[in-house]
C-alpha cells in the first residue's frame, strides 16, 4: 500500500525514470548474482593472463565509479577527489590492454607470399646471349 501511495504521489516523468533504472539494474544484479557464486580465486585460475587483466580492471573500474557516485550526495565534488585521478589511471590501463587485444587480431604479413607478389611483378630483363630464335621455341606453360 505504500508503494501505490508514493507511486501516486511521483509525477509520471519521474515514475518512467524509476521503472527504466529498475529494468536495467535487473541484469547486472543477475551478473552479480553469476560472479560472486564462483570464488574470484577459481574465476582467475579459469582465465588466461590477458582476460585475469581485464576481469581485475572492469572490477577497479567498477568500484571506483561506484565511490564516484557516492561523493556527490554528500556534497563533495568527485573532479577534484584523488578518485579521479584513479579512474584515470585505471583508463589507460584499459587503453593498453585494449592495443595489446587489436594487436592479437591484426593481419600478420606473410613474408614468403608478399616475396613472390614482389618477384612476379617486377619486370625483369632477358639476358643478352639469349637469341630471339631459342626464346621462341621455348613452349609455354
Amino acid at each position: 500500500m505504500a508503494k501505490e501511495e508514493m507511486n501516486k504521489d511521483l509525477p509520471a516523468e519521474i515514475h518512467e525514470y524509476l521503472s527504466a533504472f529498475q529494468n536495467s539494474i535487473g541484469p547486472v544484479d543477475d551478473m552479480l548474482a553469476t560472479m560472486m557464486s564462483i570464488s574470484g580465486n577459481e574465476l582467475l585460475q579459469k582465465l588466461d593472463p590477458l582476460e585475469q587483466a581485464k576481469e581485475d580492471l572492469v572490477s577497479a573500474s567498477t568500484l571506483n565509479s561506484m565511490f564516484w557516485v557516492c561523493l556527490a550526495p554528500p556534497g563533495v565534488n568527485p573532479k577534484e577527489h584523488p578518485v579521479k585521478q584513479e579512474l584515470e589511471r585505471i583508463r589507460v590501463y584499459m587503453n593498453r590492454v585494449k592495443e595489446i587485444t587489436d594487436k592479437g587480431k591484426a593481419a600478420k604479413l606473410d613474408r614468403c607470399a608478399a616475396s613472390r607478389f614482389i618477384k612476379n611483378a617486377c619486370w625483369v630483363p632477358k639476358p643478352k646471349n639469349e637469341s630471339k630464335v631459342a626464346s621462341k621455341g621455348k613452349s609455354k606453360k
